[in-house]
């Protein structure tokens, strides 16, 4: 049923630049179908030549998706004039009205197609987008292709760079054309992360090894490279290889949370060859180094002194040869020489520190406690940076976090393109969510 002719308020309300809301019908279906015209006098200038016209050629109407109100969908029907163009030399004969918010032969307005890119960098599915907006899934992606190619340009340069590795898919087995042989594939993606100017992940390559790092970074330019000064890794000496290869001058600084979870690791292999060489089997509740599994990975400092207590005496029944108990050991004064970065990294302490944990884990006949300490060892020159340093990848793993969130919503990707688009423009939304919520609470007097 037609309402007649709207007023400003109508046209006020659909908030839509550019046209005048002549009047508003329902269908059969309910659906409200509001009819505009052109209200911007810039429509009615050539774009070629840019000569105003007054000469109309053809009455048009087109149809452009545009946002729902409310509940029920809006179908908007646009009235539209042709021009012809007055300017005898321009070579365009005849022009269709046009307006910011629906460009030519463009079939969805410019804030719909906003919104829907705004809605997938949030995290949405882009299928479940192009539902709720009755525009087909292409139409959604090229609105969050033109989002990335208008806000992901080139990464600015930072002193401190993380580095880590993500997991694109599934592992593939794949047959080599040449051999025939079944090959498995690990499809990773490496991203490189800003420590310390706020920009968050700078951009993805695939793969995990030291040449795809290389590549990605001196495809940077030479003035950017100068400007890392630190490069937080996970203990991968692949990707340690790369930056002394393409970033000689940074200090290499490894994450101490991975090396703790190296040391756990240790006291996890230590428990259960025990328990395979002492019982024969697996362990059980009723053993006393299975029920107290979570305990040996617990930092000390956060187990009671009955949980210690209980952890500690029912090893020394379970456990007759004790390698339970020393790889528990070596674990702690690993955390107690990291733990030294907080306190400012002195060298006295780290040498008093690092001497414990050699003298403890040279005094014990514990393979694994052995390989822990060899791997300390390889990695000292980085652990030390850390300690002085103080810099983890705490944010890179933040950002593996984003990258995971992105994957689950999509339901995985087949176009690596669009998978690295996707979780940039997420990994920066969020960081400009993050800096509202930041500028939103009052500073404290």
């Amino acid at each position: 049923m037609a309402t007649g002719r709207m007023s400003d308020g109508t046209t006020l309300l659909l908030g839509l630049e550019g046209v005048s809301v002549e009047r508003v019908e329902a269908d059969e279906a309910s659906t409200r179908v509001v009819h505009v015209a052109t209200a911007d006098r810039s429509a009615s200038a050539c774009p070629a030549c840019g000569v105003f016209s007054t000469a109309v050629k053809q009455q048009v109407t087109t149809r452009p998706a545009d946002l729902p109100y409310g509940q029920a969908p809006i179908e908007l029907v646009w009235h539209k004039r042709r021009w012809r163009c007055v300017e005898p030399r321009c070579a365009r004969a005849s022009f269709t009205e046009t307006i910011e918010q629906v460009p030519h032969r463009s079939r969805t307005t410019t804030r719909l197609r906003t919104a829907c890119a705004d809605a997938v960098g949030e995290g949405r599915n882009l299928g479940e987008v192009a539902r709720a907006h009755r525009i087909s899934w292409p139409t959604v992606q090229r609105a969050v292709d033109a989002r990335a190619a208008a806000v992901l340009g080139e990464p600015e340069p930072t002193p401190v760079l993380g580095i880590d590795e993500t997991r694109f898919g599934s592992p593939r087995w794949v047959r080599d054309e040449q051999t025939c042989a079944w090959q498995r594939t690990d499809p990773w993606q490496t991203g490189f992360v800003d420590l310390a100017s706020g920009q968050g992940l700078l951009g993805q390559t695939t793969g995990r090894t030291s040449s795809v790092v290389i590549e990605w970074l001196l495809t940077r330019s030479e003035g950017w490279r100068q400007r890392v000064d630190v490069v937080v890794i996970d203990p991968h000496a692949g990707y340690r290889k790369a930056i002394r290869q393409a970033l000689p001058h940074a200090t290499v600084v490894v994450d101490h949370f991975h090396l703790v979870a190296l040391a756990n690791q240790a006291v996890t292999q230590v428990r259960q060859r025990v328990t395979r060489e002492q019982r024969g089997r697996r362990g059980r509740k009723r053993d006393p180094e299975w029920a107290n599994r979570r305990r040996l990975l617990r930092a000390r400092e956060r187990l009671s002194e009955d949980q210690f207590t209980r952890m500690w005496n029912g090893l020394v029944d379970g456990d007759e040869t004790a390698q339970i108990l020393t790889a528990w050991i070596a674990k702690e004064e690993l955390r107690a020489l990291l733990a030294v970065a907080k306190r400012g990294g002195h060298r006295h302490e780290i040498s008093h520190r690092l001497w414990r944990f050699y003298s403890w884990c040279a005094s014990v006949t514990t393979p694994e406690v052995h390989t822990l300490a060899a791997t300390v060892e390889t990695w000292w020159p980085e652990i030390e940076a850390f300690l002085k340093l103080n810099v983890t990848n705490a944010a890179t793993e933040g950002t593996n976090r984003l990258v995971k969130a992105i994957k689950r919503a999509a339901c995985g990707f087949r176009n690596e393109q669009h998978y690295r688009d996707r979780v940039r423009l997420h990994c920066a939304q969020s960081r400009q969510r993050a800096s509202a919520r930041t500028s939103a609470v009052p500073a404290q007097s």
